[in-house]
């Protein structure tokens, strides 16, 4: 009777049966495929059509770029060394990679000066994006701006540190008067800090440049991808800070400063950006007094700014507008002052709704960075289009550059972009 109970009764197994791996369709590059390339007959034939293009593509340019030569001196020579096959002469590129970099009046032997420079930028910009790291190191992004002013255009150190000390003084200033008006307050600070720095290079004597631990480099000399670089991170570091003055400017209670706004916004983007590179290059020296020569990097950096800080406005206006009224009075219930109420409230909220259109702008502003050379500043393209090209040795050597030019802008674009799609996840601005 036992042996028969003891036959009945269920296996019980005490321990757990090994996962087996899901089937091949259900997981890994077959789901993969299946769910995005071939998940209906139209993505299917989409697919297919797609991957036919991309073979035409690679089958023509492929053998092109790899029989490229890269080892001779001039376009003759190596149409010689293809001898009637089809390659690329990339020795264009060995040739004058440091005029296409640096520009062609740039001292070589200074070369490791805006390198340097450019390798300190990843270290002074870390803290700003990515704000997890200690906050200690904000005060080298502080000073890196005239750090990087004096590595790469040299001379006395007193101009970097008066423009310090004018940005401090500019500080204070903002510090007395963002209480009445965060607007009033900015462009107050602005003015007191130019107006310290003209007075101040005006009383540093002329021969502080002879005992300069630097050799100085007229701006004129600046050029390559490094003077696009320099515009590009120069004019959006300072259209973000004036932009968001802007935005704020035109909701202000103050009916004069509100015009003001407006009418700077409403003209600069009515304006197109070759136009005002134009003015930059010719007109505006005449606002400056006589005696003074202001240099046409200054020139433009300060266009192109004005242009791309009235654009970004418009973006942060529109994050503004996107908040609900609740926010704004909640500032009001929690007793906070005008400039407390937009630092700790509403303007995070606005940035991190307006984070799309910013990077939007700051690509494209950077992209727009090569209108500089028709007005005779040689930046890559002006680089590419004249002394090169111009160059009987490499006349006709058309693709090869351009393409460098372009792969060095995608690369710095496209890692804006990542950056910033990474900010959005981290920031969440789908949620509020």
């Amino acid at each position: 009777m036992s042996d028969t109970h003891a036959k009945s009764v269920a296996f019980v197994r005490e321990t757990t049966i090994p996962q087996s791996a899901p089937p091949m369709a259900a997981s890994g590059p077959v789901l993969w495929m299946r769910t995005n390339l071939f998940a209906t007959w139209s993505n299917t034939l989409l697919t297919i059509a797609a991957l036919y293009v991309l073979y035409l593509v690679l089958t023509a340019t492929m053998p092109w770029m790899l029989n490229g030569v890269w080892n001779t001196e001039s376009l003759r020579a190596c149409r010689e060394v293809l001898d009637g096959t089809s390659g690329a002469c990339f020795s264009v590129l060995t040739e004058r990679w440091n005029q296409l970099l640096f520009g062609f009046t740039y001292p070589s032997e200074l070369y490791w000066r805006p390198g340097l420079a450019f390798a300190l930028l990843f270290v002074a910009a870390a803290p700003v994006l990515f704000f997890d790291l200690p906050r200690k190191l904000l005060f080298f992004t502080a000073i890196y701006p005239f750090l990087a002013y004096w590595l790469i255009w040299g001379g006395s150190v007193l101009y970097p540190l008066l423009a310090l000390a004018g940005v401090v003084v500019g500080y204070l200033v903002y510090s007395k008067l963002v209480a009445r008006n965060f607007a009033a307050g900015f462009f107050g600070g602005i003015a007191a800090a130019v107006a310290f720095i003209w007075i101040g290079g005006l009383l540093i004597p002329e021969t502080a440049s002879d005992n300069a631990m630097l050799e100085a480099v007229p701006s004129r000399d600046l050029g390559g991808f490094m003077l696009n670089m320099m515009l590009g991170v120069t004019c959006v570091s300072l259209s973000v800070p004036i932009g968001i003055a802007l935005a704020l400017g035109r909701q202000s209670d103050l009916p004069i400063v509100k015009m003001i706004c407006v009418v700077f916004i409403e003209f600069i983007r009515g304006v197109p950006l070759i136009t005002l590179l134009f003015v930059a290059s010719v007109m505006l020296a005449y606002f400056f007094p006589p005696e003074s020569t202001v240099d046409l990097f200054l020139r433009v950096v300060i266009m192109i700014t004005m242009f791309s800080s009235a654009y970004i406005a418009e973006v942060i206006r529109g994050g503004l507008a996107a908040l609900p009224k609740g926010q704004y009075e909640a500032g009001d219930s929690l007793g906070l002052d005008y400039p407390q109420k937009m630092r700790l409230i509403v303007l995070p909220q606005a940035l991190k709704i307006s984070i799309p259109g910013i990077v939007n702008i700051a690509v494209g502003l950077f992209k727009d960075t090569t209108l500089v050379s028709v007005i005779s500043l040689f930046d890559i393209i002006g680089m590419i289009r004249g002394p090169i090209l111009a160059s009987t040795d490499w006349a006709g050597v058309y693709w090869e550059l351009f393409m460098f030019a372009g792969a060095l802008f995608f690369i710095v674009c496209y890692g804006i972009s990542q950056y910033s799609q990474w900010l959005e996840r981290r920031l969440a601005t789908d949620h509020r």
